[in-house]
């Protein structure tokens, strides 16, 4: 039983894939190349994994099949897609923190697969209209929380961190709470998407201590924020930004950026490989650093234009 679980911690999941349009009503998405994979591992200190990652893709398609319609006036073929990317770092006593993150991600799948008009492309209107609905959905997964620690008293207190990266065509979204993080590797340069809901991180923000601070400070792991069984409204950050090519995404929980610096993850990205060799890679990078702490990553790379086809 234990090298099963064992293997299971160190799954890794990979997929390259194009949607395309073959004629007309050019898709979003029909210009880029979606390269991404994801790993998750125990780490070598705690003795359960309580992270989670999930990747998924959502497609429509459109094919004519016969039309008396003149040639190009409509499509023969088109096709949207949508990629979610997003880990979870649970927490809590004995297994809730596990049973937290695990619970935040099926409900968060649950919620948008009941969603009847699900959003493929992203305009100014609709990336507003999809930011909203990522907020609402995040209140109902604590709420879904809140209501299974009610009904079993061992999972009081439990609660999970939640980064979410949707990409539509060359738009990404972020919804964010808690302190796992979302990273954009661009020209060699690592930028955080989101910043951690800490109180060293609130700290910093008022002025009370320095940036530099924040990493050896002791309150650097008390959370301000978190998907939970709290009462009140859960705050969730929420950002949009357009993709270019050869754009990197990176979503990881602290098992990684605790044990390594954002210098060698900016290294490590650059290095030749899949995006699942990748992966790999950084996992082990936390692991030799001491591994402390459960280790999650996703990583997804955008090739758009031309050089995407």
């Amino acid at each position: 039983m234990p090298q099963q679980k064992k293997r299971h911690e160190e799954r890794t999941t990979g997929v390259e894939a194009a949607a395309r349009s073959e004629s007309g009503g050019v898709a979003a998405s029909a210009q880029v190349v979606v390269e991404v994979s994801g790993l998750s591992h125990r780490g070598l200190v705690r003795e359960n994994n309580e992270d989670h990652f999930l990747v998924s893709r959502v497609d429509r398609t459109m094919q004519t099949l016969a039309s008396n319609m003149p040639p190009g006036a409509v499509p023969d073929r088109s096709e949207d897609t949508v990629y979610g990317m997003l880990v979870a770092d649970g927490m809590g006593g004995h297994a809730a923190g596990e049973v937290a993150s695990r619970t935040a991600i099926a409900t968060l799948v649950d919620l948008v697969l009941r969603t009847p008009d699900i959003i493929m492309r992203l305009d100014e209107h609709y990336t507003e209209e999809a930011l909203l609905r990522f907020e609402r959905r995040f209140q109902e997964i604590a709420k879904v929380l809140r209501e299974k620690a009610k009904a079993d008293v061992r999972l009081a207190g439990m609660g999970t961190t939640m980064t979410l990266a949707c990409s539509a065509g060359s738009d990404l979204i972020v919804a964010h709470v808690g302190d796992s993080r979302a990273y954009l590797l661009r020209e060699r340069r690592l930028q955080r998407l989101t910043s951690d809901q800490t109180m060293a991180q609130f700290l910093a923000d008022s002025g009370m201590i320095s940036q530099d601070e924040i990493e050896s400070h002791p309150m650097r792991h008390v959370l301000t924020g978190a998907l939970s069984t709290g009462d009140g409204p859960t705050d969730v950050d929420l950002t949009a930004q357009r993709l270019l090519n050869g754009d990197q995404v990176l979503l990881c929980t602290d098992g990684l950026f605790d044990m390594v610096s954002d210098t060698s993850i900016t290294a490590l990205l650059q290095q030749p490989g899949s995006t699942s060799e990748v992966c790999q890679r950084l996992v082990t990078a936390a692991l030799e650093a001491g591994g402390r702490d459960n280790v999650t990553v996703v990583l997804a790379r955008f090739r758009i234009g031309k050089e995407g086809t």
